[in-house]
């Protein structure tokens, strides 16, 4: 995680967005007193967004649960994908 002032990342922005895409880094923006502005990737968003998604029921938290302890006990399964 990067941390910077708002006069810090106003001197720097394009080295500073370039360290947050390239390098999957999460940058704070601190503007004072309990008060600031989180950059993070378009990708690690979405990403953050779609966990955020699965694990919005009990119902998908349970399956999801579910499929990770099968994977971990070794009863899972693996399938190749026919091609059209």
């Amino acid at each position: 995680m990067l941390i910077a002032t708002v006069s810090d990342f106003r001197k720097d922005i394009k080295s500073y967005l370039d360290k947050v895409v390239q390098n999957v880094e999460t940058l704070i923006i601190n503007r004072g007193k309990d008060s600031g502005i989180v950059v993070m990737s378009l990708e690690e968003y979405n990403s953050l967004m779609a966990t955020n998604h699965e694990l919005s029921s009990r119902k998908n938290e349970l399956r999801l649960d579910s499929a990770i302890e099968k994977l971990n006990n070794g009863k899972s399964f693996s399938k190749e994908l026919l091609e059209s």
